[in-house]
């Protein structure tokens, strides 16, 4: 009997253990998630602030409205998976926002663009990613693929655009 009770609770611990490391995988990528977002309105509102080009100011006033908006679905996803959720962008994200606060104009422009294509690219491969699983973290993550598109495609016309819109 006792034999029996053992292999039970081994067997319902592994069939559980690979839904637990799911949730956690989940939970890791809602809360770098939503301190993305803030990161991206904070550095939306510099692009408005510090930028030259007409073409970087309205690309910063998308991300602000963007990813607001992807924050709002993200927290809720955040409380699906009993995430609390981050109230800021990561320390990482904030030393990055530091260093852009320094940069005015042209040379702003140029950093941003650059900054925004590789952002974006490493924000897509994490949301496919996530994009697979059947949770909330993975709901949010492919209804905002399409954005996240958009805007890797507009920071590449930024980069290629050195001179436009001034």
């Amino acid at each position: 009997m006792k034999k029996s009770l053992i292999l039970c609770a081994a067997l319902v611990g592994l069939i559980s253990a690979p839904a637990l490391a799911q949730d956690k995988a989940s939970q890791k990528f809602i809360t770098e998630a939503i301190q993305g977002n803030f990161a991206e309105v904070a550095m939306g509102q510099l692009a408005q602030q510090n930028g030259e080009r007409s073409d970087v100011k309205s690309y910063g006033q998308m991300l602000v409205t963007d990813h607001g908006a992807a924050n709002r679905k993200a927290i809720e996803a955040a409380k699906a998976l009993n995430v609390t959720p981050p109230s800021g962008p990561s320390d990482k994200q904030k030393a990055d926002i530091a260093k852009f606060e320094k940069l005015k104009g042209a040379a702003f422009d140029k950093a941003f663009a650059h900054h925004m294509v590789m952002d974006h690219k490493k924000d897509i491969a994490a949301y496919q990613k996530e994009s697979k699983k059947n949770d909330a973290a993975g709901q949010y993550a492919k209804d905002t693929l399409p954005t996240l598109q958009k805007h890797l495609e507009g920071a590449q016309a930024l980069e290629k655009n050195k001179s436009a819109g001034r």
